[in-house]
């Protein structure tokens, strides 16, 4: 349960040559708290009458732990490796491994078979042609796997005086999902690759964001309250796209 809060602020400290931002939460409570989110945001709550040099003396005496976390987190940003799209290579999808196995036919396809992606090419399977139908695969599997997640994921918001947001899918290079003002959420294309425990997680993630637009500490209250352990989910989901 969170803490009654009474007032924030958003400062910074210097540790040798780098600054620490931070979010400062004046709460009602005896001892003061500091945690670094996955996101490498830092939250520092503190009782209300604290004195803020005091604040800044204690912080500084963290920052070595503070960077190491900010640094853990950050190992586990989205990146999908360079693929060469020939025979034997393997390829991810709802968070499974399959090997390529190339052919020529009568016409393009993408099938999945027994451990394998089969994708046959009416001419000579080129790693562009392969690129091409393995990607275009995803898309319309991405459309439906995403829509299923949302409408799953939406059943715990009903009741929270919100609007379901319209879905958008494209591949971004820096975020697995956001959530427009305009209530517009917009999923990474690679999502598709990982477990759809993991989708789902994102996809709370960003619902979560229809409350709470911020990281605040009570946004990840509403999340830790809907995803219980989606810390370990978020590693799974980096650690399963790499």
């Amino acid at each position: 349960m969170m803490e009654g809060l009474s007032n924030s602020d958003k400062r910074s400290v210097v540790y040798g040559q780098k600054n620490i931002n931070f979010r400062l939460l004046y709460c009602d409570r005896k001892t003061m708290e500091i945690a670094v989110h996955p996101d490498s945001t830092v939250v520092v709550k503190v009782p209300i009458q604290s004195d803020i040099t005091l604040i800044e003396k204690k912080i500084i005496n963290r920052a070595s732990w503070i960077l190491r976390q900010m640094s853990y987190f950050k190992q586990f940003n989205p990146r999908t490796p360079e693929r060469c799209y020939v025979n034997g290579e393997t390829h991810l999808y709802l968070g499974k491994q399959y090997r390529l196995k190339l052919s020529t036919g009568v016409g393009s396809s993408v099938k999945l078979s027994r451990g394998f992606f089969n994708v046959t090419c009416i001419g000579e399977p080129t790693p562009s042609v392969v690129k091409r139908l393995l990607n275009q695969w995803y898309s319309e599997k991405a459309q439906i796997q995403f829509v299923e997640s949302l409408d799953r994921c939406w059943a715990n918001f009903r009741g929270l005086a919100v609007e379901k947001p319209k879905l958008s899918i494209r591949k971004m290079k820096k975020r697995w999902g956001s959530l427009s003002v305009k209530g517009t959420m917009t999923l990474n294309s690679d999502l598709i690759r990982a477990p759809k425990e993991c989708i789902d997680y994102v996809v709370m993630h960003e619902l979560c964001h229809l409350k709470y637009h911020d990281h605040s500490p009570e946004f990840y209250s509403l999340l830790d309250s809907l995803v219980p352990g989606w810390e370990k989910i978020k590693h799974r989901l980096e650690l399963t796209t790499v």
